[in-house]
């Protein structure tokens, strides 16, 4: 398969994929294996990266398990905004540390957002920084069914 991308730098590349199976028959006795989903959880953007690094799974024994404190079987939806946590160094900088997202359902965050050490997010909350705005939530901030947007910095004296 025939993938053509634009690097960061604006660089155009070519990036050339095959299906596992086509590749198998380029490799002497070679076979296959059925991996359970609970051994993996695809990560394809900072979005689920988010996912995976927070408390809402843990490691046992090789395989990622959704921890027994949530509530729900299914994962929260999560949304970020492409410009600000599209890559990994730019997602990581934004957090102090991972929230806790035990009881989360939903987050969208768009724009210039900034998270402090030991937040928690719960139910559906939604973080929108207008242009050329910041929003810098504090550390051990609880937000629950919360909508927040335009200007936010809280600063230590």
């Amino acid at each position: 398969i025939v993938n053509p991308k634009q690097l960061d730098g604006g660089v155009n590349v070519v990036q050339l994929e095959t299906a596992v199976g086509a590749a198998m028959k380029c490799f002497d006795n070679a076979s296959g294996i059925n991996v359970p989903r609970s051994r993996f959880l695809p990560v394809k953007k900072t979005s689920d990266l988010l996912l995976v690094m927070s408390n809402l799974y843990t490691l046992d024994h090789g395989s990622l398990m959704m921890s027994p404190k949530r509530m729900f079987p299914s994962t929260p939806l999560v949304k970020l905004g492409e410009n600000n946590f599209k890559n990994v160094s730019a997602f990581l900088s934004r957090f102090g540390s991972i929230p806790d997202l035990l009881e989360l359902d939903h987050i969208t965050v768009s724009g210039d957002v900034t998270f402090g050490r030991g937040v928690s997010l719960r139910g559906t909350v939604i973080i929108i920084a207008n242009h050329g705005d910041r929003i810098d939530i504090p550390a051990g901030a609880i937000l629950e069914n919360k909508i927040v947007s335009g200007n936010l910095r809280i600063l230590d004296h």
